[in-house]
């Protein structure tokens, strides 16, 4: 038996109704397995089921805390759950089986949620869409055969969809407000380190990743915030404390500072969806009382594209020497996909002298930007340089993808020397994601609110970003935007 009523609430909500025995935990999971059922087919959203487990753990006496009994999604990248598949999207990570819960993951529990499977991902959470080889791409619930975006696609299409409140994400370079632009929900990436990477990390990507959830209400991410945020045992990083999230959605919020820009901040061309997003946003604070500008921060983007690049390459020749002690052999190019491989190839080849110049030119361009906010509060960009894609548009295609074929099969990175070669691949994905990468390197927080749709019905969200620390900030500031226009009754086509 299920509840029928099951999305006309949030996570908070379903839990007051689990709380006044109003409905049970098992059947809130019945009613997300049988939503599951009926729609992941056409989405691809939910890649590994863990229906036992969850039946089990609704049997136990639930945690009375903020999400009893609400059910929940886990990204199929991190956020191990001992016992249970954690494959990356990659064949690389096949059988991998976590022997030991992620921090992060126990923490979920803490907070009452039931976890019942995991969602899709693009392949070790790379590209800003979502379409591995390993499980198919994951469709938009907004359009089939459009992108949610990535990595966290599949969470995101299943939050859209009905099929959870909410769900876990992770965001390296967007990839949590990328997908919540694109499927019209409501997406936090918070300050550096605010939730915990360990056991097995003490930071993810240099820093730049943090994890966190896609939610329809603010108050649910703040909500989650609160049960997970914090510094962990054996860590060495401490993020700065924030109190209570929840607790902030509720005090006043004084007129801000705050500039809005259209301009790509990283190399792209502007769009005029994107522009219409960010003008609606920035029209609406206006209209609440805020003080808004045109302004932005001025950086060296080519140069910080380019060295953004260099950490991204870098990282997936470790992940490749990480995966070998799962495969007990080295890495093939038969066992990940071709930009994957490539893209290994590239990291392997750089030496340690330009990786740490590269990394210094990191470092100088953020500073200029958590400068700019000595005169503004929060600074909003669209989310996205354009709306959501069609499946394989960030593919190469003609000669390039001839190139990219001679390079896998030779296994050498020479041939990314060609010039322009590596500038177009890259390209592609600063075009669609201009403004995000910028905060994962500041390590600000920073939130992607669902306010504007195209003319023929995609979103595309407005992107609200404060200085290092102020996640209250950033929350406060979209509640005031969600309780102006509101979107949680706004269903996409494709819904359970």
């Amino acid at each position: 038996m299920g509840f029928a009523e099951y999305d006309a609430y949030d996570g908070l909500g379903l839990a007051e109704l689990v709380r006044a025995g109003e409905v049970t935990a098992s059947e809130l999971l019945e009613e997300a397995l049988a939503r599951a059922a009926r729609v992941n087919p056409r989405l691809n959203a939910i890649v590994l089921e863990m229906h036992a487990i969850a039946r089990e753990r609704v049997k136990e006496a639930l945690p009375d805390r903020p999400f009893r009994g609400v059910p929940f999604l886990l990204k199929d990248l991190h956020a191990g759950y001992p016992g249970v598949p954690c494959q990356a999207g990659s064949r690389l990570y096949r059988g991998y089986l976590p022997e030991r819960p992620a921090e992060l993951v126990r923490r979920y529990l803490e907070a009452g949620v039931v976890i019942f499977g995991r969602t899709n991902t693009p392949e070790l959470g790379i590209v800003p869409t979502t379409e591995p080889e390993l499980y198919g791409p994951t469709h938009n619930p907004w359009r089939h055969g459009v992108s949610p975006g990535g990595s966290s696609g599949g969470s995101a299409a299943a939050v859209a969809a009905g099929i959870v409140p909410m769900a876990h994400g992770g965001d390296g370079g967007g990839s949590i407000r990328i997908p919540a632009s694109c499927c019209g929900i409501y997406g936090l990436k918070p300050s550096r380190l605010r939730t915990p990477p360990g056991p097995d990390d003490s930071e993810v990507l240099y820093g730049f990743g943090v994890e966190h959830v896609l939610t329809r209400s603010v108050r649910d991410s703040a909500a989650m915030l609160d049960a997970t945020a914090g510094p962990e045992p054996h860590g060495i990083y401490f993020p700065p404390p924030g109190g209570s999230f929840l607790r902030a959605l509720d005090r006043p919020l004084e007129k801000l500072r705050v500039a809005y820009t259209a301009d790509p901040i990283l190399p792209g061309e502007p769009n005029v969806d994107a522009t219409r997003a960010v003008e609606a946003a920035a029209s609406l604070c206006e209209a609440l009382g805020h003080q808004v500008d045109i302004a932005s921060p001025r950086i060296d983007a080519h140069g910080f594209a380019k060295a953004f690049f260099y950490h991204f390459a870098a990282g997936v020749a470790s992940e490749l020497t990480a995966a070998e002690a799962h495969l007990r052999r080295p890495a093939g190019p038969s066992d990940c996909e071709r930009t994957t491989w490539l893209l290994g190839l590239a990291g392997r080849s750089i030496d340690a002298g330009t990786f740490t110049t590269m990394r210094r030119k990191l470092h100088e361009e953020a500073r200029k930007v958590v400068a700019f906010f000595d005169d503004y509060d929060v600074l909003i960009t669209p989310t996205t340089g354009r709306p959501p894609m069609k499946h394989g548009e960030l593919d190469p295609v003609g000669f390039e993808a001839q190139l990219h074929d001679l390079m896998g099969a030779l296994g050498t990175p020479a041939l990314l020397k060609i010039p322009g070669l590596v500038d177009r691949a890259a390209s592609r994905a600063y075009a669609f994601a201009p403004y995000s990468p910028i905060f994962n390197v500041t390590g600000q927080p920073s939130a992607s609110v669902p306010l504007y749709w195209t003319p023929d019905g995609l979103p595309l969200g407005a992107m609200l970003t404060a200085r290092p620390g102020a996640d209250a900030l950033v929350l406060q500031l979209s509640a005031q935007l969600e309780e102006a226009q509101p979107w949680f009754d706004r269903r996409p086509p494709t819904r359970a």
